[in-house]
């Protein structure tokens, strides 16, 4: 077993081990996945969330223990670079990997701390209705724009991986959760639009998210609605295909 501990927690280690040893018999089920799982605990007076990943098949478990980080160790790695980045997102407290005695990675965990967040994005995009919509999604955007700058390509930058908390005087604040699929790269305005296109957007938000990209980046508002709108609609009638692909299949 291998343990990574922020220095703000290292006083806690056995506590955080036991949180682990009894992941499956105590917290809260929070998601339950076929292959990884997130539970709620307490740590000292705070509360947690503990992500499971079970142990991957054999070619993953070489990749990931030879040539490519675990999902726990980049998740733990990536939410230290978006804070220290002022991209904010559940504060990490360590991570775990168990491991055979030829080194192959078995199953792994992720602990951070638990945000209490309102909604998600998901139900903003949902739901047309939502109260100070635009007003939510120009700030979103302002959330992403400063994640791009900060040379952040979060490639599963999707409706449910940011949890939203109203504040004071129409403000909201945005944290990015599921992290460990991400580049740290220098973005192209192209390439910034992309990575709206699993938000999946309607052709009014397109407007609002361009109209609000443009501002803070000096760009052509019709350019950006362009790229962008070109980027959802390929998106989407991609996943259509596929989704459509997958019931033909079904039937047969």
């Amino acid at each position: 077993m291998q343990i990574i501990i922020h220095p703000h927690y290292t006083h806690q280690e056995n506590s955080i081990l036991q949180l682990v040893a009894g992941f499956f018999v105590e917290g809260d089920l929070i998601v339950k996945g076929s292959r990884n799982t997130i539970k709620s605990n307490i740590l000292g007076d705070e509360k947690v969330n503990i992500k499971y990943f079970d142990k991957p098949g054999l070619l993953k478990s070489i990749i990931y223990s030879f040539f490519r980080s675990t999902k726990a160790k980049r998740s733990f790695d990536y939410a230290n670079y978006l804070l220290a980045h002022n991209i904010p997102t559940p504060f990490p407290i360590a991570y775990i990997e168990n491991r055979n005695r030829f080194g192959l990675l078995g199953d792994s965990y992720y602990i951070c701390q638990q945000i209490d967040y309102d909604f998600t994005i998901r139900e903003l995009i949902h739901d047309p209705l939502f109260g100070e919509r635009n007003v939510i999604l120009e700030q979103f955007t302002a959330f992403t724009y400063k994640m791009h700058e900060g040379k952040v390509n979060f490639l599963d930058h999707s409706p449910g991986n940011t949890l939203v908390v109203k504040k004071d005087s129409g403000k909201y604040d945005f944290y990015l959760i599921d992290l460990n699929r991400m580049k740290f790269e220098d973005l192209s305005i192209e390439a910034r639009m992309d990575n709206f296109k699993k938000m999946w957007l309607s052709k009014t938000m397109v407007k609002v998210i361009a109209k609000a990209y443009a501002k803070l980046s000096n760009q052509s508002e019709e350019k950006l609605h362009a790229i962008l709108l070109e980027k959802t609609t390929q998106f989407k009638r991609k996943i259509t295909k596929k989704k459509y692909l997958k019931r033909k299949i079904g039937k047969k």
